[in-house]
């Protein structure tokens, strides 16, 4: 006899069901039940694995009671067509799971992402008009200025050991951009071009151990950007050094006279070249009493005397553990500055004489002065004591370029500290603090500072190279000068203000009237450009000629060549200056033969 539950069973399945079908694994199956002669077939998603078919009105014996819910779980269970009906429905409403659903929305924002596009902080696109042409022509014509003194161009990799660049440059190290361990090897970008090239030399000193060379590429720093005074994270720097023994301050002054040579050039305005010696600096520290120990901190705070008052030079002396009366002393030397008279006064001095270190740095600067007297550029030359240059590696001449009409950095701080009280006293000094937080990346109380600088790096080589077996040091004494070109281009830039640039080396414009002649103005460009001279042409069929014409003026091409089915027959080309605005029949441009074409170009562009 059935037991009650086994009666009631059946009935309960309709609402068992559905709910056992919705905790089950997802995965798309076909389950076919027979009821009272009928087959429904249900193809779902969110169902049970195939069930065997059963008759729905089986008696269940007594003891599966109790047995119900693990069979339910483990073993397959007739489905009523009353379950089949409601099942589907059921799965279909079921909610995805709460991973499927971040899934999706991963997706989804991955798909609608929206980019911020900006440069990294430092760092700036250059369009064509405020890069190609100007860098091109610095190149080239400071190369030719390099070449000149047979120097020959040299370039190392932009990526360096790390442990190659690590304590080379004082406190500024923390500036060396680095970079995640890449095969083993821990690298960095290169902070400038001289200690590369040291390691160069090093590697190859026996192949090159007198070298003259030139090189002008890209470093980084960490620094904090200045973008309108050309203090970026990523500028180009023009290097021009001279390695190997020779007589003492004989390369030093040919350097000083090329970096004379080429800032005239460039036409900065007025500049004036700081030297010193950091062996006198070390004699100034030694008869003024610091500590050994303290002679490259102290360097480094008296190489800001351009940047701040002596009282905060002084200031920062003190807080790295020096006597007052000391740095008082060494006040005395730094703040003095003058020429070949200098010199003079400083070997009069008692004390100073005292020190071998002082008395081989001025033998040296009184030396390289008789040199820039014959190469004519001791006008150009201010003897400082104030010059540090805190980069670790100089070990005797120092020297830095400075533009005289430009405002210093503490200069611009002490205008903005008067600003400052009087935007106080007026109320408005929150507005303008806000307003310059906006600019993070254009520090404005900071100077152009020096647009070159070098010196003089006897050990450099030698402390990569190591020494001889007979315990030498493999020594090779360098001498070099670094120019910074953004900074160099920034004060061109603001000279210029808001006047054209040219963006290409293009001298002439091929154009034609009337049909097009797409395969003509093709033919002599190619003959223009076979004979060394830089042609374009409109890349369509059949340009207006309005369109040619204004292509030659946003792009101020000085010359083009005009075809016309006419001349063409007769074998001639037009040549028209595209500088002179005249109307009529003479702005048409001078008729020349095809074969005169080059040589008439050629003679026009000397005289441009």
């Amino acid at each position: 006899m059935p037991t009650r539950a086994a009666k009631l069973l059946p009935l309960l399945l309709p609402t068992i069901r559905p709910a056992r079908l919705v905790a089950l694994p997802q995965r798309s199956i076909t389950t076919t039940t027979t009821v009272n002669t009928s087959t429904t077939t249900m193809s779902t998603k969110n169902s049970a694995p195939a069930l065997a078919p059963k008759p729905a009105s089986a008696p269940a014996p007594a003891a599966t009671k109790a047995a119900a819910a693990p069979a339910a779980a483990a073993a397959p269970t007739p489905v009523p067509a009353a379950a089949s009906a409601v099942a589907a429905p059921a799965a279909a409403a079921t909610p995805a799971p709460a991973s499927e659903k971040k899934e999706r929305k991963s997706k989804k924002d991955k798909d609608d992402k929206k980019f911020t596009l900006k440069t990294p902080k430092g760092t700036t696109d250059f369009t064509p008009r405020r890069h190609g042409a100007a860098r091109l022509d610095f190149r080239d014509d400071h190369a030719a200025s390099f070449k000149s003194t047979a120097a020959s161009q040299s370039t190392r990799p932009s990526l360096s050991s790390r442990e190659i660049l690590t304590g080379k440059y004082g406190e500024d190290s923390k500036l060396i951009y680095d970079l995640q361990d890449q095969g083993g090897v821990l690298c960095s970008l290169r902070y400038d071009l001289t200690v590369p090239f040291a390691r160069f030399l090093a590697m190859n000193g026996k192949q090159y151990p007198a070298m003259k060379r030139y090189q002008i590429a890209k470093v980084y720093r960490r620094d904090q950007p200045a973008m309108t005074k050309g203090r970026r994270r990523e500028f180009y720097q023009c290097d021009f050094d001279i390695a190997g023994q020779y007589d003492a301050m004989v390369p030093d002054a040919e350097i000083l006279a090329i970096l004379v040579e080429v800032l005239t050039e460039l036409d900065v305005g007025r500049f004036l070249i700081k030297l010193n010696h950091r062996a006198l600096l070390d004699g100034v520290f030694e008869v003024c009493g610091v500590p050994s120990d303290l002679f490259r901190p102290i360097s480094s705070a008296v190489d800001k005397m351009d940047k701040m008052p002596w009282d905060e030079v002084k200031a920062e002396m003190l807080q790295k553990g020096l006597d007052a009366a000391i740095a008082d002393r060494i006040g005395t030397y730094v703040q003095r500055k003058g020429s070949k008279e200098l010199v003079a006064q400083l070997r009069e001095d008692a004390d100073l004489i005292k020190s071998d270190r002082a008395k081989a740095g001025l033998a040296d600067i009184e030396l390289l002065f008789t040199y820039l007297d014959v190469l004519g550029v001791t006008d150009k030359i201010s003897f400082d004591l104030s010059l540090a240059r805190g980069l670790d590696y100089y070990t005797g001449l120092i020297y830095e370029a400075i533009l005289l009409d430009e405002l210093t950095t503490a200069q611009i701080l002490a205008a903005k500290a008067d600003k400052e009280k009087a935007l106080a006293a007026s109320g408005k000094a929150k507005k303008a603090a806000a307003a310059a937080s906006d600019d993070a990346d254009n520090d404005e109380s900071v100077g152009i500072g020096s647009i070159a600088a070098g010196g003089r790096y006897d050990e450099l080589v030698g402390m990569f190279a190591g020494t001889t077996k007979k315990g030498v040091a493999n020594k090779i004494p360098c001498v070099g000068v670094s120019v910074g070109v953004e900074r160099v281009f920034s004060v061109l830039q603001k000279k210029r203000g808001a006047a054209p640039v040219k963006a290409n080396a293009t001298q002439v414009y091929v154009m034609a009237v009337g049909d097009g002649l797409l395969p003509e103005r093709m033919a002599v460009a190619k003959q223009l450009w076979e004979a060394g001279i830089a042609a374009e042409f409109m890349y369509k069929a059949k340009p207006k000629l309005q369109a040619q014409f204004n292509v030659c003026d946003k792009e101020q091409i000085p010359l083009a060549v005009i075809l016309g089915p006419d001349e063409l027959a007769q074998g001639l080309v037009k040549i028209k200056d595209m500088r002179a605005k005249v109307e009529g029949e003479a702005g048409a441009g001078v008729a020349v033969k095809r074969d005169d074409m080059v040589a008439e170009i050629t003679k026009r562009l000397a005289v441009l």
